[in-house]
């Protein structure tokens, strides 16, 4: 479940996180591709694995020409694997690819349709979600980044920086995160976008997994763990 153990108001609290973590990572101009279909192929090979891993298997895709679904459908499996060996499970993520490739050659296909903004989100995650290894945080990253959806996207430096922040406690849920951020800030699809990567920036430079940077962090004011760590040590390191 959710629980807000801090007594603010949460909208309030949610906007100013954002704007303590704009304020240090500026902008941040994510999902970086230069096609939808680059954003959708870059949401599949990130799948358990980090950015710069991805960027390489999109550099070996880009050099062969193979940087489109219409490029990958007629692609050879092995020849695909080979191409992005550098995201790791290559070769799942080589069969995903395949399959959203070959979907979206179907006249009608949910890919084709929330490229072009048609059908409600709900209608289109559910298409996605149907196809094999697409699970709730990729469909949710296509949806917003290439179908310009709102609909937040939920991640493990999701989860993380609200536990530790108190607002989040109970079994990991995604859809009740998703709908307690959502229902809290204003549904615009900039801000969804601009906000999943302020997180991302969070979790990857700050409230790391292993020894976080709490007296670093630009939003010790508003975490309860780093409010503690500060408190017994003076250090904000734990």
């Amino acid at each position: 479940m959710v629980a807000c153990t801090i007594k603010q108001n949460i909208p309030g609290l949610l906007n100013q996180v954002y704007s303590n973590l704009r304020a240090r990572f500026k902008f941040q101009d994510w999902w970086p591709g230069e096609s939808k279909d680059e954003i959708i192929i870059g949401a599949i090979l990130t799948q358990n694995t980090s950015w710069g891993n991805v960027e390489k298997a999109l550099g070996n895709l880009r050099s062969k020409g193979c940087l489109s679904l219409e490029k990958i459908s007629f692609t050879d499996l092995v020849e695909l694997e080979d191409m992005i060996q550098s995201s790791g499970f290559f070769r799942q993520k080589a069969k995903r690819l395949k399959s959203i490739a070959h979907l979206s050659r179907i006249p009608g296909n949910c890919i084709e349709t929330l490229k072009r903004g048609n059908g409600t989100a709900q209608e289109n995650r559910t298409k996605l979600l149907k196809i094999k290894g697409i699970g709730f945080e990729t469909a949710d990253s296509i949806l917003l980044y290439a179908g310009d959806y709102p609909i937040f996207v939920i991640d493990a430096y999701t989860f993380r920086i609200f536990e530790r922040a108190g607002l989040y406690n109970g079994k990991r849920d995604y859809s009740v995160l998703q709908s307690f951020i959502s229902n809290n800030v204003d549904r615009d699809i900039g801000f969804f976008k601009d906000f999943h990567a302020q997180l991302v920036m969070l979790g990857k430079n700050y409230c790391r997994k292993k020894k976080p940077l709490c007296s670093e962090c630009p939003i010790k004011e508003d975490c309860i763990t780093g409010k503690k760590e500060f408190d017994r040590n003076g250090k904000g390191q734990h």
